[in-house]
């Protein structure tokens, strides 16, 4: 398991989590820390579709650190420590990273067309995606997925929403991040995703 610093403390109007990867991020104190998930299910179903040993490899490492939660709408982070990978990611290699992350989530659900887009976050580049669906089976209201992940010095980090409502997705994109000890800033600066969908910029 990552040590983190903080993980899920409340501190004034905001629960802040700190991992030894070198980020750390704040969400709304109205948002409710839950217990560290147990990811055991999630790599499980994410392995059956894995196409090579690294992804193998990569979905071993991977960590979730803090998850919070307000009526039906989740925010976490998922992190890869590299000295477990055994290799070093390079910011090219971010929309598989993030399509990783989120394959668990993903198989949950009917999605559609997905938005991405690219910024930066201090001196580090980031890749982020949106994209509606529903529960599988259910037909209910679609609700919006969206992560945004970076490299860092010591790892990546992707942050994942399940956002039921608009009030839901703006206390995620406006949660404020830090990646190795830089300045925190807003997670998901707006304008980030283009009206046109469906392509990838960063994909090779």
């Amino acid at each position: 398991m990552l040590a983190s610093a903080l993980n899920g403390q409340t501190a004034g109007n905001s629960h802040a989590y700190a991992s030894d990867l070198g980020f750390s991020y704040e969400v709304p104190s109205d948002w409710e820390v839950v217990t560290r998930a147990n990811m055991a299910q999630a790599k499980e179903q994410a392995a059956q579709s894995a196409s090579s040993e690294q992804e193998k490899k990569g979905l071993a490492c991977a960590q979730m650190g803090m998850t919070t939660r307000r009526e039906g709408s989740v925010i976490v982070d998922v992190s890869l420590s590299f000295d477990c990978f055994g290799q070093q990611l390079t910011e090219a290699d971010l929309p598989n990273f993030g399509d990783g992350a989120s394959q668990g989530l993903k198989q949950s659900f009917d999605v559609g067309e997905p938005a991405y887009g690219s910024y930066s976050l201090g001196s580090h580049k980031m890749w982020a995606e949106r994209v509606k669906g529903s529960p599988k089976g259910q037909g209910s209201t679609p609700y919006t997925i969206e992560i945004a992940c970076a490299i860092l010095k010591k790892g990546a980090v992707c942050w994942m929403a399940l956002a039921a409502d608009e009030p839901a997705l703006q206390a995620f994109e406006r949660s404020h991040a830090a990646l190795d000890g830089e300045t925190a800033s807003v997670l998901v600066p707006p304008g980030v995703f283009k009206p046109a969908e469906g392509a990838n910029p960063a994909r090779k």
